[in-house]
């Protein structure tokens, strides 16, 4: 499971002109999910998130957490994340999962992440054609990869 993880002041999801979520301070998550994915790494990575040390203190050093500032979050599925351009100049995603492994594993993403920050997130619709703004704080993007934890 792959994510790209951005800081953000504010982000918003939109589909077909309405907006399906919207957040103040906090973080805008792209999940791509591929086929040998697990709970295992739903767990790791949504613990991973809701620890990691990006937001200022009060000394303006990035040492608190999404939890620690009591940020929100939006998850985004993303199967281009898995895109491979060793070959031509057209993308393959064969590495992607397909959408009846990929939505379970993205729903229980959600609903880990909601237990980890004991709050709602924001989500997009899996499949949709989706509109995502942000304003990316810092910048601040990191992209974690539970496949490389080691």
């Amino acid at each position: 499971m792959r994510t790209v993880v951005q800081r953000v002041s504010e982000a918003s999801v939109t589909i077909e002109g309405v907006k399906n979520a919207e957040i103040g301070l906090g973080l805008l998550i792209l999940v791509g999910i591929e086929n040998e994915d697990t709970t295992e790494d739903i767990t790791w990575l949504c613990k991973k998130i809701a620890n990691m040390r990006i937001f200022n203190d009060s000394n303006g050093v990035m040492n608190d957490s999404l939890l620690d500032v009591n940020g929100e979050a939006i998850v985004v599925s993303q199967f281009t994340l898995h895109a491979s351009t060793k070959k031509g100049n057209r993308p393959s995603y064969i590495k992607a999962a397909k959408p009846d492994v990929a939505i379970p594993l993205y729903e229980k993403f959600v609903r880990e992440l909601e237990g980890q920050l004991g709050k709602k997130v924001g989500t997009g619709e899996f499949g949709a054609d989706m509109k995502v703004a942000l304003l990316n704080d810092g910048p601040v993007t990191i992209i974690i990869d539970s496949k490389k934890r080691e």
